[in-house]
């Protein structure tokens, strides 16, 4: 019996805003339903981490889930703070803006761990500010435009780890 190809291990994917509650989770989300609709969940391992430790434990904003509802992406998620460690578990770690850019490089050991980083947005290319804004301060419409902006970079992405790895890759499934 001819043996089986080797299996590659998963491609880990790490989304990272401030307190974990709004555009990571968010972020985190989409990506997920990305890659279950393109039947990729057991290729990809998906999680989300904030820089600051504020909402350890908590479910996502109430307003990034009820954006997300709406556009029939689940949640589900309890927040958590960002661990050096997690250089090692992620080959990729996308930050949701330059501030949380900069606390992720702060923390790297070396430059293997800084690869791994960057931002977002720099894989939506129609994207003119390479920040995804924070909505928490603001109203609903804010969440409606981070799941869009989300949305884009995580297009972005899967397009890029197919590539990468030679997987079949149809589009990006729609709402």
């Amino acid at each position: 019996m001819p043996a089986s190809p080797p299996v590659s291990p998963p491609v880990s994917v790490l989304f990272v805003c401030l307190g974990n509650i709004c555009r990571s989770p968010q972020a985190e989300g989409i990506f997920r339903h990305m890659v279950r609709e393109l039947q990729l969940h057991e290729r990809v391992h998906i999680d989300s981490a904030g820089t600051a430790a504020y909402h350890t434990g908590e479910a996502p904003d109430p307003r990034t889930r009820a954006t997300s509802a709406r556009r029939g992406v689940p949640l589900q998620h309890a927040a958590r703070p960002f661990q050096v460690a997690d250089f090692d578990r992620f080959d990729h770690i996308l930050a949701m803006d330059r501030h949380n850019l900069a606390a992720l490089v702060e923390q790297a050991r070396h430059p293997q761990d800084r690869s791994k980083l960057r931002l977002l947005r720099t894989l939506d290319p129609t994207a003119d500010d390479l920040s995804v804004p924070d909505p928490y301060y603001g109203g609903a419409h804010g969440f409606d435009h981070v799941f869009d902006v989300c949305w884009a970079g995580c297009a972005g992405l899967l397009r890029e780890i197919c590539a990468q790895n030679a997987w079949d890759y149809r589009d990006v499934p729609r709402l």
